[in-house]
This record gives C-alpha cells, structure tokens and sequence, in this order.
C-alpha cells in the first residue's frame, strides 16, 4: 500500500486524515478510540479561557437534510464551544498526547479579542504538549454574538492581528480556522498569512436553518417553542469548500500557503479531490458522526489504492489541480460536444428526455417506443441529460474532433469556432471576428 504518512507544516501523523474539533473530539475518551481507529489526527473541540462557563442548551443540538434514501447530506449544529472546564481539557490532552506520540494533536482555541485573554491561554495549551493550536475565527452562532467566532473571522484585521499574538506568544505551528460566510474568501487567508499564520483550514460550518416545524412554526432544532441559526456541514457543503480551497490555493496574495481542506470529506475520493486542488491534509467530522470512527479505514485503504494505480506520492496529489482551476472567461471556446446515449444502458424512464424538452434546448427526442435519442443540432452540450440519469455511464459526453462539423451551427470544429458568436443557420452567434 502507498505511504500515506503526513508531513503537515512539519507535523508528522501516519496519515492525512484528522477529526476536526468539533462533538467527536471533546474529550480524551473520544479520542482515544478515534486513534485506536486509525485516525492519523484530532483537533481538540475549542477551548475557552478561564471566566463565566460555556452553557449548552440540554435539548436537540442537531437539524439535518437528507436525501430520498435518508442518507444524511447535511448537518446543521447549535452547539458552542466546549462547556468543560479549561483545566481537565488541558490534563486530558497532555495524557494523550504522551500516549499516542506519533499522532497530530492540534488544539483549537477561542477566547476574547484582546491579547490579554491570548497571552494567558496560550503558555496553558503550549505546555500540554500539543503538536499545533487552531484559531476558531469560523464558528457562526453563539460565539459570535459574542464578539467571536466568525465575528473575527470575518474582519481580517481582526485576523491578522490575533494570529500576530498568537505566533509571539506560542512556539508552534499556528492554524488559522477561516468562516465561509464572507463574500471573498481570499482575503481573510491574506490577513492570515500577513499575520504570520502557518497555515489555513477552511471551511468552517455555514450559517443556517435547516428546517421549520409547520405544526409549531418553530426553527428545527426547537429548544423550547425557539429556534436558533446554527452551523451548516456534511457532503452538502463540500462544493463550496473546495471552491474556498482552490482560491487560496490558486490566488496571488496566498499562493503557497499551507490549507487543511474541511468540509463534507465522507470518502478517499473526497479526500484526494480536496487535496488535487491544494490542501495538504484533510479534517473530517460529520462522516464520522454519521457512521462512526472505523469510516477512517475505509479513507486510508481507498486512498492507499488510488495512489499506487496512479504510481504518484501523496505530496504529488497536492495541488496537482490547481493549474487547471481557471476563471470563466478563459476557458476554451473552441472545445465542443455533444451527449450520446446508450440504448443497451437505457431504462426508458424519459427523464433526460423531460428534463431537456422542459427545461433545456429540446435537444432529445422520444419515439412512441420509447426510444429517446439525442438531437445533435439542438445539444449544447449542456450535460443536465447527464446529471438527471439514474444510469451511471447511459448518457455521455463526446468530444468533437478538429474538423467536424458542428450540426447545430455548421461550423467546423477549429481553432476559429471560438470567434463565431452568431451564424445565419443559428442567430444568436456572431460573425467570424475580423
């Protein structure tokens, strides 16, 4: 099996794969079971300072989404940081941190925005033994009412100037946790880096509301007739991470800053795609909620496999995307194709057949058999034929060669098609651009 050992920003654990902080990483038994599992790290639920304690709500914590087959596709959370005290945390930590050396042991952090309050917990947590801290500047509900969590992290001068305090006061790597719920994600990770921050993870959960009961006319989950915004994670978000992790990875004020890619990771293949477009490790929380700690040995055999089909390392995987992320206006016009459906695969549900006649370009038609077949001068290629299949491989994607002709517009396939925007056989593109 390929060597998935990990190196992140000079943190050594057997593998990619940690628990984010988060319910599954809140106390040492957890965690404890989380490493005889296999998980190659944990970051510690958030810690506060010393002061009034952290009070959760002793009802429901959790809203969910989930798909037809009630497979959970999202998460949505109340929960604070956590409500234990300070000092049994930081004991617990400490032992495990002894007992199993050669795992990450990352403590994540969030206490007031003054550097008094910094100044104090960070000798506590440096002396535990940790491998690293996190800042928490991502959690949307709670703490940020509090002038925390996102609150800072959506101020990246708040950002820079903490993660400042931070790396003069503690000796080890510093983690930057960063909020999606901010218009342009690559300026916080700049404030980050400007401060001195080793490194990135993103995304933190996304601010919600899951559901409503209509019978109550209560936000689900309902404390007593009331409900809250809360924190949205789990495979329904992955998209939007991945989009925040190529952007850091991709743009010029924080090209080369280390990321830990967070965000629906249920799968190796998850895993590895986070990693193609530039994170150098992975955390992972709501798969490990959903089907418990073991959903690691399935990541790092899958993962090991690919690798070694692929005949690459796992720091070749890392960022190896990242030059094919572009912006629109540069992708290539000239590339065409068209769908292809295979009539052995086909079921004749006529999805693809209502979903084009509906709500696309008409582009399939059905005989009265049944027989659904694409029409090649109305296909733009779209590909929501595709996407709405239930047939994995029924419907495909052909490209066309340099030299075909194109049947919706006449054209030849060339290094020409790109300058046609309208066409006597197809209004709606131009003449050839002089």
């Amino acid at each position: 099996m390929a060597d998935l050992t990990s190196n992140f920003l000079g943190i050594h654990s057997p593998n990619p794969f940690w628990l984010a902080s988060a319910p599954p990483t809140d106390k040492e038994y957890n965690v404890r079971r989380a490493f005889e599992a296999g998980w190659g790290g944990v970051v510690w639920k958030t810690l506060g300072s010393e002061g009034p304690p952290v009070v959760n709500v002793n009802g429901p914590r959790y809203g969910a989404i989930y798909g037809a087959d009630r497979r959970l596709l999202g998460l949505n959370n109340i929960e604070l940081i956590t409500d234990r005290d300070l000092y049994t945390n930081l004991e617990e930590i400490k032992r495990v941190k002894a007992d199993y050396p050669d795992r990450a042991m990352i403590v994540s952090i969030m206490v007031p925005c003054e550097e008094e309050a910094w100044k104090a917990i960070l000798p506590l947590v440096e002396d535990t033994g940790a491998d690293g801290i996190e800042l928490n500047f991502g959690c949307p509900h709670g703490m940020s009412e509090r002038g925390m969590g996102a609150a800072v992290g959506q101020v990246p001068e708040y950002i820079e100037m903490v993660t400042r305090w931070c790396k003069q006061y503690y000796s080890k790597p510093v983690i930057v946790k960063l909020t999606p719920n901010i218009t342009d994600i690559t300026k916080p990770a700049a404030a980050a880096k400007r401060g001195g921050a080793d490194a990135v993870s993103l995304i933190n959960t996304i601010n919600s509301i899951t559901s409503v009961n209509l019978d109550t006319m209560s936000p689900e989950p309902s404390i007593g007739g009331k409900g809250s915004h809360g924190g949205y994670c789990g495979p329904a978000v992955k998209p939007i991470a991945m989009s925040m992790v190529s952007e850091i990875a991709r743009h010029d004020e924080t090209h080369g800053l280390p990321i830990s890619g967070i965000g629906g990771v249920t799968t190796w293949r998850d895993a590895a795609e986070f990693m193609a477009l530039g994170a150098g490790n992975v955390q992972v929380c709501t798969a490990a909620m959903t089907y418990g700690f073991k959903i690691v040995q399935e990541m790092i055999s899958g993962l090991s496999q690919y690798l070694d089909e692929k005949e690459i390392s796992l720091d070749d995987l890392v960022g190896r995307a990242v030059p094919n992320v572009t912006d629109w206006q540069y992708l290539n016009l000239n590339y065409v194709a068209k769908a292809k459906i295979n009539q052995d695969a086909c079921i004749k549900c006529g999805r693809c057949y209502a979903a084009c006649e509906d709500t696309s370009h008409q582009a399939i038609s059905m005989s009265a058999d049944r027989v659904f077949e694409v029409i090649d001068a109305e296909c733009v290629a779209c590909n929501l034929c595709v996407n709405v299949c239930p047939v994995e491989d029924c419907i495909t994607m052909v490209e066309l060669a340099d030299g075909e002709v194109d049947a919706r517009t006449g054209l030849t396939v060339s290094d020409d098609y790109a300058n046609w925007t309208t066409h006597p056989n197809n209004p709606g593109r131009v003449e050839a651009a002089e």
